[in-house]
């Protein structure tokens, strides 16, 4: 029996041509030359001037922190769902992490939670496109506005989506982007970051560079920093990929397009990922929340799925639940008083997602999530 993935992306002849190219070429004075134009075509396609290709989104996250001057004294507001690669940076610069609450609809940071968190302490927000899906960017970005707080955009998993026409990677004041091997554009690792501030830009180009000027040659370091950089080899990767970025991103929306079809007769036992009006959702990761009443959880169901074939993931855990910051003061808090994540994380499971997969092997997967759920 095949196994069916949860994730994985698209592999051409187009990528690996690109990167033979660049093994053969991009030295001497060609080097980094592919990074430059990775990231050029990468600021064009989210619409923004500037962009800075790196080796993870968590470096990304971590540069904007560091760029904006937040570190010990400054609070950092995040969504209570997502992966911790949103908030360790929060810890890497020394600032103290705040959990927000979810939209019930989109799984985004809830504007109104965003609001209530704030202090005299709050200096940036870091709203996720959690799974593809959008925020409401309007709200948080005249609060954050109104407020003198930095807005930095997690869009890791949601390259391709729009909020009220305009792209993910467009919203406040920088935006990041992974290209895990899982996502939608990939690098098998790598990222970037994007933002219309030149001035920031000049202050992350020091930091990404071991604290030395962009073109010095003279190994005259000003500060102690960072090797933040992406190889010509991934960023040939990542021209391919961006090359045919509509057609992935299509793809990934006739996967879900197949999902709601066969579990259209299960929509009162579980709820798939939503697409608000004005809002264009590149689905990243088809996610169910099945109803809490099923007494379901995600870690049984990501078993059952397991021993026929299929892969899973669970929906993610709140922050402020896992043992890397549970007993801190901010973290109980947020267990108390994040409802939302916490009535939604229990029962939900991302299915499989991968690039590759067929209309038959969705046909797989639902059929045997049906059954499975016909037997509770």
């Amino acid at each position: 029996m095949t196994f069916v993935p949860i994730a994985g992306p698209s592999v051409t002849d187009k990528e690996v041509a690109y990167v033979a190219e660049a093994a053969a070429n991009a030295w001497y004075e060609k080097a980094g030359s592919y990074a430059n134009r990775f990231e050029t075509q990468f600021s064009e396609y989210v619409g923004r001037q500037y962009a800075i290709s790196l080796p993870s989104c968590t470096s990304g996250i971590h540069l904007a922190l560091l760029a904006l001057g937040i570190g010990p004294g400054d609070e950092v507001i995040v969504p209570d769902i997502t992966w911790i690669a949103t908030s360790a940076p929060v810890n890497y610069v020394g600032a103290t992490v705040v959990y927000g609450d979810i939209d019930p609809t989109t799984w985004c940071l809830s504007a109104d939670s965003f609001e209530a968190l704030i202090t005299d302490q709050t200096r940036a927000v870091i709203p996720v496109n959690i799974y593809g899906s959008m925020p409401d960017f309007d709200a948080i970005l005249e609060i954050g506005a109104d407020r003198g707080i930095a807005v930095i955009e997690d869009a890791a998993e949601s390259i391709g989506s729009e909020f009220h026409r305009r792209r993910a990677g467009g919203f406040g004041t920088a935006s990041v982007f992974s290209f895990h091997g899982s996502k939608t554009l990939v690098t098998g690792e790598g990222g970037m970051l994007v933002t219309d501030d030149e001035g920031l830009l000049e202050r992350m180009q020091v930091l990404r560079d071991h604290g030395r000027s962009p073109g010095d040659t003279r190994f005259f370091n000003q500060e102690i920093a960072h090797k933040y950089r992406m190889s010509d080899l991934q960023a040939a990767f990542g021209l391919a990929q961006l090359s045919r970025i509509e057609e992935l991103v299509a793809k990934k929306r006739r996967i879900f397009s197949w999902y709601t079809g066969r579990l259209k007769g299960a929509r009162e036992v579980l709820t798939l990922n939503a697409e608000p009006q004005g809002v264009f959702n590149s689905y990243w990761m088809v996610t169910a929340i099945l109803d809490s009443a099923l007494g379901i959880t995600k870690e049984w169901l990501g078993e059952e799925l397991r021993s026929e074939g299929i892969g899973s993931r669970p929906f993610f855990h709140p922050l402020s639940s896992l043992p890397a910051y549970r007993d801190s003061p901010e973290a109980r808090r947020a267990q108390e008083s994040n409802t939302t994540s916490y009535r939604i994380s229990p029962s939900g499971i991302n299915l499989p997602s991968a690039l590759k997969l067929t209309e038959d092997d969705i046909d797989r997967v639902c059929a045997t999530l049906l059954r499975i759920l016909d037997r509770q």
